[in-house]
């Protein structure tokens, strides 16, 4: 009954966090591909390429469902996979749905009409490939109108927080967050959308101001799975047993992985 979680690199622990605390009973294989990351900077064939041999290695592990807890994947390939690729009793779910249906205040499979929402100047942050793929935008249309975006490629805060660098992570994460304000100056919301942002959330609110929301994604995306498994009991794989994989070196991703969660976490080779 395994679920996997697949993130180019160490972000997705934050959603595996949440949505082992959410489903306590749901063994859950992370793989990070290390190797690789990070993703942002990739062209899309190369994410969807990548992408797709990392969920071939959770099918294998016995994992029927898997999480794209990184969303460069699920902005660059999700639609692709899901339209010409994932076979029909497997599935592939991305982290941008859950995030949008709390900000527009809609439930899951509410398939009316875009409509007009309470916010309406968003600020989005995320890698340059989820930005320049415009997939927030485009799930966002689905469900409301009127809505102003302004995203800002946040280059170089995943390579900080993924070398433990906190202090350059705080100072990307203020420079970036001023560069957007002088596109956008009062924003009423903010998206991290990047599963590694989390860690730098109390810094993105700072840099916001008190008055901006936040919206960051693992507690979102834990609620929306828990929702999924109970309507679609069927894709709780036969795996049996929690463990985390990596395509890079397992001592040093163990010892990274340690410092970010910060308690002990012990990586196989994938």
């Amino acid at each position: 009954m395994a679920v996997g979680v697949f993130d180019s690199g160490l972000g997705g622990l934050t959603v595996l966090d949440a949505v082992a605390r959410r489903l306590p009973d749901v063994p859950f294989v992370y793989l990070g591909d290390n190797a690789h990351a990070p993703y942002g900077v990739r062209t899309h064939d190369d994410i969807f390429n990548l992408t797709c041999a990392a969920v071939e290695r959770l099918w294998q592990e016995g994992c029927d469902l898997v999480i794209l807890a990184c969303n460069t994947a699920s902005a660059a390939a999700l639609k692709r996979m899901q339209e010409t690729w994932v076979p029909k009793d497997k599935r592939v779910l991305g982290v941008f749905v859950p995030l949008i249906e709390a900000l527009t205040e809609r439930q899951w499979g509410d398939n009316s009409p875009p409509r007009e929402v309470a916010v309406k100047h968003v600020a989005l942050f995320a890698t340059p490939a989820t930005v320049a793929s415009r997939a927030f935008q485009r799930e966002l249309a689905f469900r409301a109108i009127g809505v102003d975006v302004e995203a800002q490629p946040c280059g170089g805060v995943v390579d900080a927080i993924e070398q433990g660098d906190e202090i350059l992570a705080e100072a990307l994460v203020r420079s970036h967050v001023e560069a957007l304000k002088r596109r956008m100056p009062h924003p009423q919301a903010a998206v991290l959308g990047c599963t590694h942002y989390p860690l730098m959330q109390a810094a993105f609110q700072a840099a916001l101001g008190p008055d901006v929301k936040v919206f960051s994604q693992a507690n979102l995306v834990a609620e929306s799975l828990a929702d999924y498994l109970a309507r679609r009991p069927e894709f709780l794989g036969p795996g049996t047993q929690s463990k985390f994989l990596t395509t890079g070196d397992p001592d040093s991703v163990s010892a990274k992985a340690t410092q970010f969660l910060r308690r002990p976490i012990r990586f196989e080779a994938a």
